[in-house]
């Protein structure tokens, strides 16, 4: 069917760019941002992560109403109902890792272009901010009412969810910020150039071994 449809434009373009993403050398950095959470953490952080959504406007509007009436009965503000939030932006996760705020960083694997956040990991070794990668950036912004988002953070979180996230932190640290990334990725190779390559192989084999018989032989 591809040889006689001519698909469109975009369609090869898209086949053109998963082909050379196979073909081309990734190196470490780059690499280990498809080393993404498996299925079963990647679903304790979400279940995690939906608790602590940013207000819509509705609840900030309706927050803001019952703080003004607080202050108008004189009544204090409990320490234990300030709003812990998701935190997202580059600009404001830097900041917070850099003040070392962040007490996690999730960095979405798919961001275009790669240079928006490929220094972030680092940032957190150095600053022994724990972090994690996950798939899929749209799913990360549907958590904080955003179409797409390359990182979010946690600042803090609930007493009750303390035990939880005390463990989650403390498997990240040990997959990613205490783990060394120096595989290349990429590299591979079509069915027919690996054929190819086979085939070359073997004949350098066969010379070798002939070369050895010959030099035994005599």
């Amino acid at each position: 069917m591809s040889r006689v449809v001519k698909w469109p434009r975009y369609i090869r373009i898209q086949r053109q760019r998963a082909i050379l993403k196979k073909r081309l050398k990734v190196p470490p950095p780059i690499h280990q941002f498809t080393q993404t959470l498996d299925k079963n953490q990647a679903s304790k952080l979400f279940k995690l992560m939906v608790k602590y959504r940013p207000e819509t406007r509705a609840e900030k509007k309706h927050r803001l109403y019952e703080e003004a009436k607080n202050e108008v009965e004189e009544k204090e503000r409990d320490p234990a109902n300030k709003p812990r939030i998701l935190k997202y932006g580059l600009k404001h996760i830097t900041h917070l890792v850099e003040e070392k705020k962040a007490k996690l960083v999730i960095i979405a694997h798919d961001v275009d272009p790669i240079e928006l956040v490929v220094w972030l990991p680092t940032l957190c070794r150095k600053k022994d901010v724990p972090y994690c990668i996950v798939k899929n950036k749209s799913r990360l912004g549907a958590f904080v009412h955003q179409k797409k988002v390359a990182a979010l953070a946690f600042t803090d979180v609930h007493q009750k969810d303390q035990s939880q996230f005390a463990q989650l932190t403390k498997n990240f640290t040990v997959l990613y910020n205490e783990a060394v990334f120096k595989e290349w990725g990429g590299g591979i190779m079509g069915y027919k150039t690996t054929k190819r390559q086979e085939k070359l192989q073997r004949i350098r084999d066969a010379e070798e071994a002939q070369k050895i018989g010959v030099g035994v032989s005599m």
